[in-house]
């Protein structure tokens, strides 16, 4: 058994495959390294037998180390056999190293996840130029990027459910590094093609990273650290991106930003031992024992771990008479109200911040500020928004997990509101303008800070990476629906996207208000009996 919680079935495999997926990234390195040559323009050039016979291996490599690492369950055990541990031992805990190591460990994972997606706005110019592509013929880049982060949270997020969350983050981090080729294809088709690959590999990470760090993370301590994961994961990709951009992308073109992933994605696999798997996906399989020993290391020195019909008082008796397995399950049965009011709020969040916050410095400019002063004010307004993340993290430890985000759906709304009746009465006010910005920024990064933590606490073990990656993929089908929008000109119309945009945050926020549930501070045991 490994610190992780277990040994890879078949660890010659997995390493095998890994070398097998390496060794087919940089197969395509003497394309790129071509450029140099063409100042790293290489459309229009041959693919070379190196680069197909890359193409071919990596998914081999890929299947290799799936089925090396993948976890069984022990001979004559299936999943929920044996009495389950008393996860409180490590639930009532303070927080130490294991802890902290863990949470490190997931920031680096999360800032990574996010820093691809952050990284498609500083290649599109590069791309557009060397393509010879108007805006709209890249934005079909951003679509499919978006189409393969949705599609990814969904599968992902059933992976985790289905191998272990560890699994899932691994694989993910693996296929991350196969789509680096990206930066090495010649055409534009190819370029989508392995960005919706890459977008699907990077669109599980964020939310089995909050389901791995729920079930972790001691009760008491878990609703801010969640928060403040999603914060500066969200805030160090961007860093990321933004610092690769400014000292890469000039000697080596956009493409570098792509190639990045090797690098990357062999963090996340080199970082491996630190991530353990989780005690309470460990146990559901049967594998009590890995599941006993990593318990023991998160209720640090001198922690007992018991099993529950040791303890007491008891736990939570959850009926499981009609368990919740399946994908359908999410959208019907106990669980069915909740998930449509989050389904709603993260729908709503997409189209916001891919439609109406995208286009909003085009519409500032139509409104009569210079294209200038629009940057200026926009800066401003984010710099003012930046204590709003620990507004949130307080909020929501302090005070209630779902009525905060209740109450910043409901700002969401009233901000957008405010925007539609800015331009319907003709004010042109820089500091009005700048106060709703802010709080139009503050609104939305909270939202999207708690959402998926939120989704991460309310499923059931068996179904907690599903409905986290279901909703984290809500978010991504919104933005899929702002860009296309966007093309329709809807987002032209400034007063009238604002307040239509405005009703279905305002929905979500009476549907969470009606179905939601306390999570602060309560177990996830506890929780889920009172979902039985």
């Amino acid at each position: 058994m490994s610190r992780a919680g277990f040994s890879f079935h078949h660890p010659i495999a997995f390493w095998m495959g890994c070398a097998l997926i390496t060794a087919g990234v940089l197969s395509h390195g003497p394309m790129f390294m071509m450029g140099q040559h063409t100042h790293w323009q290489m459309v229009g050039m041959a693919m070379t037998t190196e680069m197909w016979v890359g193409m071919t291996i990596i998914p081999i490599g890929l299947a290799l180390s799936a089925w090396g690492m993948l976890p069984r369950a022990p001979t004559g055990m299936q999943p929920g056999m044996s009495a389950p541990l008393n996860f409180h031992v490590a639930d009532g805990v303070p927080l130490n190293r294991a802890h902290w190591t863990l949470v490190t460990v997931l920031v680096v994972t999360l800032a990574i996840d996010v820093m691809k997606p952050a990284t498609l706005g500083f290649v599109m110019p590069g791309m557009r130029a060397e393509y010879g592509m108007d805006s709209s013929g890249a934005s079909v880049l951003a679509l499919f990027a978006l189409t393969g982060t949705t599609v990814g949270s969904v599968v992902w997020g059933r992976v985790a459910d289905r191998f272990g969350r560890r699994s899932a983050i691994l694989l993910s981090a693996l296929m991350f590094i196969g789509t680096a080729i990206c930066g090495a294809m010649p055409s534009f088709g190819w370029n989508l093609a392995m960005c919706f690959l890459m977008g699907a590999s990077a669109g599980g990470l964020l939310p089995i990273t909050f389901t791995l760090m729920a079930e972790t993370v001691p009760a008491h301590h878990r609703g801010w650290l969640l928060v403040a994961l999603g914060g500066l994961g969200t805030s160090g990709g961007y860093l990321l991106a933004a610092g690769a951009a400014a000292v890469l992308e000039p000697m080596f073109s956009w493409r570098v930003l792509w190639l990045l992933g090797l690098p990357t994605g062999a963090l996340i696999i080199v970082l491996n031992r630190f991530i353990p798997e989780s005690p309470r996906f460990l146990s559901s399989m049967g594998m009590h024992a890995q599941a006993r020993a990593l318990l023991a290391r998160f209720a640090g020195p001198g922690g007992r771990v018991e099993r529950d019909d040791d303890a007491h008082p008891p736990p939570p008796v959850i009926d499981e008479s009609h368990p919740v397995l399946g994908t359908r399950d999410l959208v019907r049965g106990r669980h069915a109200a909740i998930s449509w009011s989050l389904l709603v709020a993260g729908t709503a969040w997409g189209l916001v911040n891919f439609g109406f916050l995208l286009w909003l410095p085009t519409n500032l400019t139509a409104l009569g500020v210079d294209a200038a002063a629009a940057s200026a004010l926009l800066a401003r307004s984010a710099f003012y928004a930046l204590p709003g993340i620990a507004l949130v993290i307080w909020l929501y430890y302090r005070w209630s997990s779902f009525r905060s985000l209740v109450l910043f759906l409901g700002l969401t709304a009233a901000t957008l509101m405010a925007f539609a009746a800015l331009d319907a009465l003709g004010v042109r006010s820089a500091s009005l303008t700048t106060a709703t910005i802010a709080a139009l920024l503050i609104s939305v990064s909270g939202v999207i800070a708690m959402l998926i933590p939120y989704a991460a606490e309310i499923y059931p073990l068996r179904l907690r990476g599903t409905g986290s990656g279901v909703i984290a993929a809500s978010s991504k089908f919104g933005g899929i629906l702002g860009a296309g929008l966007g093309v329709l000109g809807f987002f032209d119309h400034f007063a009238l996207s604002a307040a239509l945009l405005a009703l279905p945050m305002a929905a979500s926020a009476l549907m969470l208000g009606r179905s939601g549930v306390e999570t602060r501070g309560q177990r996830l045991e506890e929780i889920q009996a009172r979902f039985a």
